[in-house]
């Protein structure tokens, strides 16, 4: 069992302690591959992380910021989060052992099923809020809660258990300590990211209400034809329950999103007109997931999620992303080639603009390391890179 303030970079090669294995997916700025202890045979999954080699440079993620992810992951023991086993460090890469997660995502587990009622959906959303409780009381915030980062420990029981992955962004909030930042998936945000205000743990609230929306659904609430168009529908909390997808949800279920998807999380008014974004412990004490009477759980055990409308649906979605990725890659290599804009022609921005520069900047970097790798290198790479 590990302690706060044990975490030890080994500077040893990785390799010479694991076997590594086949790639399991991959990030902007890290790899993950399939590896086994060679001395237990255990497997985990190695999780390669670029570190930053300069100051001036975005490629790379900042040492110190590798340092709060480890930090927070040695602390992190529970049943729906990812566990640290081991961290190695060489010139190029910090390499995190991780637990083995193997099932794949939630949603792709989902979309192979054909039926599911609400009651079977709760069993997964009230898992992903054990998690989010686990990490609150610790006044740890994820801040990027997404379907690609809830993954399945093995997807070959009826009801696998949930894990929580990426801690990359993950913060501990302090008290009396303003903390704001604009980072995160421009899709699952909440306002207050997109707004560039004070953040906490009520931003992970709102991420769930997102999920939960495209789990009953298979639609987005706010995804929009831009990043522009989305983030402006999460600032005004521009969402609607469609008959088309939601004619077959129960009212219980969209009061739980309602319920989530609130812009104001420090309202002091008490007044029944006035609504504040539900915490962790209201929201799993939501009669959507802690049903208070038979007839609720009854509501929930009859109202079916439209499995067939939730594959459409979320297959047009990933498509979508994929495609808007590729495009603002190309949109912004032509930029690059164009050179730099002059400052007097750079259009005045609010912060809903200046929040889809931030987030523009993150393929940028890629761009800058493509830009890299076209020169000639006039020198050997390392052993251990």
């Amino acid at each position: 069992m590990r302690t706060l303030g044990m975490a030890v970079f080994k500077q040893q090669k990785v390799e010479d302690f694991y076997d590594i294995g086949e790639e399991l997916g991959s990030g902007q700025f890290a790899i993950v591959k399939r590896c086994k202890e060679k001395s237990t045979g255990v497997e985990y999954a190695a999780k390669f992380i670029k570190k930053r080699q300069s100051r001036a440079s975005r490629r790379g993620v900042r040492r110190e910021e590798i340092e709060r992810e480890v930090d927070i992951l040695q602390e992190l023991q529970h049943p729906n989060i990812i566990t640290l086993h081991d961290v190695y460090e060489n010139r190029t890469d910090v390499v995190l052992i991780l637990e083995l997660v193997s099932g794949g995502e939630l949603f792709d587990f989902l979309a192979q099923k054909e039926s599911l009622s609400e009651e079977e959906a709760t069993e997964f959303i009230k898992q992903i809020l054990n998690g989010v409780q686990y990490l609150h009381s610790k006044k740890i915030a994820h801040f990027d809660l997404k379907p690609e980062n809830v993954m399945l420990l093995d997807n070959n029981i009826h009801l696998p258990r949930i894990k929580l992955i990426d801690f990359g962004l993950a913060h501990r909030i302090k008290d009396g300590v303003e903390f704001k930042n604009i980072f995160g998936t421009p899709e699952f945000v909440a306002p207050e990211i997109v707004n560039y205000e004070p953040l906490g743990l009520e931003a992970d609230m709102w991420t769930i209400g997102v999920i939960t929306y495209i789990l009953l659904s298979g639609a987005s609430p706010f995804l929009g034809d831009s990043k522009q168009e989305t983030l402006a529908n999460i600032s005004a909390v521009n969402f609607e329950f469609d008959e088309e997808f939601f004619g077959s949800t129960s009212e219980l279920a969209k009061s739980f999103i309602r319920q989530l998807l609130v812009k104001d999380t420090s309202l002091l008014c008490v007044c029944f007109l006035c609504r504040k974004r539900l915490k962790i412990q209201d929201a799993l004490n939501h009669p959507w997931i802690k049903p208070v009477n038979p007839r609720q759980a009854l509501v929930r055990r009859q109202s079916v999620v439209n499995i067939e409308n939730f594959r459409r649906q979320y297959a047009r979605r990933r498509w979508q992303l994929s495609f808007r990725i590729v495009a603002l890659c190309n949109h912004l290599t032509r930029m690059m080639k164009k050179g730099p804009t002059k400052a007097q022609d750079k259009p005045k921005m609010g912060y809903v603009g200046r929040t889809v520069a931030m987030f523009e900047r993150e393929c940028e970097s890629d761009q800058e390391e493509e830009v890299r790798l076209r020169k000639p290198r006039t020198r050997k790479r390392s052993s251990t890179s």
